[in-house]
């Protein structure tokens, strides 16, 4: 493979911002993910979206849902859909820590950030979160806010 190609593979960093706003970080993870060659293509152009994406532990398996990976422009009739679930790689440490903990209530799994490493294989942070109050929220909006006010400061 080019050169040229490894870094293309490094531009792919979805994130999903609402993740952090909305929820509480308590660990992360980072997992492989199962796809077909038709989404690794659409991810390596960038056309992923992780809006409204969660995922669940399910007999043992960390599956991630609702994940919007776009049709591959040129893939014929064996195309993928668009929201299928897709099965998350992580090791049984791993997997029995997070089925533990989201045992817990008010304990979800989020996904946080899609990348592609160096090796070209797309991987998905994951994390154990809590989800905020409308008060924490609030706070958070502010911390924002007072940190842009003092870089403004300083930048003038």
């Amino acid at each position: 493979m080019s050169r040229n190609n490894n870094n293309n593979h490094n531009t792919v960093n979805v994130k999903n911002r609402k993740a952090t706003f909305d929820y509480e970080i308590i660990e992360t993870f980072t997992a492989g993910i199962v796809l077909t060659g038709t989404e690794i293509k659409s991810i390596r152009q960038g056309k992923v979206g992780l809006t409204d994406t969660y995922c669940m532990v399910i007999n043992g398996e960390v599956w991630v849902k609702n994940m919007y990976i776009a049709e591959y422009s040129f893939g014929s009739y064996n195309n993928h859909t668009t929201h299928r679930d897709r099965k998350l790689l992580l090791n049984r440490k791993e997997i029995r820590r997070i089925a533990r903990d989201t045992q817990q209530p008010g304990i979800a799994i989020v996904p946080l950030r899609l990348f592609i490493n160096e090796r070209g294989l797309a991987k998905l942070v994951i994390s154990l979160a809590r989800g905020k109050r409308q008060f924490d929220k609030r706070q958070s909006i502010k911390e924002r806010e007072d940190k842009r006010s003092i870089d403004r400061m300083f930048k003038h």
